[in-house]
């Protein structure tokens, strides 16, 4: 090497690609934020169990209730079979709560500004 040729600079520059690349990712979740999301997730497991627990006993409902019974309506009676009175009343329950539940959640809301 003769002395007067220049050593190129081994460092890097500052305004690299990569390292703009690194700045611009986020940091990382926080412990509260990971946790908050592990509980979420183990809610619904939770939520989707009971509902398949639900659906079972529904089912096995309509499997025992096979026979026939008179219902007796206010103006009247008639006989129906006891699967479709169980499954009447599954969904009429569940669209009930479905509706009170979004009663509840419109009346309690926060007051608009």
């Amino acid at each position: 090497m003769d002395p007067g040729e220049s050593i190129p600079d081994q460092r890097q520059p500052a305004d690299r690609p990569t390292a703009a690349v690194a700045e611009s990712q986020p940091e990382g979740e926080t412990r509260g934020a990971r946790f908050a999301r592990g509980a979420h997730r183990t809610g619904l497991y939770v939520y989707a169990g009971l509902a398949v627990a639900l659906l079972v006993v529904l089912i096995a409902l309509v499997i025992a209730n096979t026979g026939r019974v008179q219902v007796s309506w206010v103006v009247g009676s008639a006989s129906v079979s006891l699967v479709w009175l169980v499954i009447f009343s599954a969904i009429l329950g569940l669209l009930l709560g479905m509706v009170l539940g979004a009663l509840f959640r419109w009346r309690t809301r926060a007051p608009r500004k």
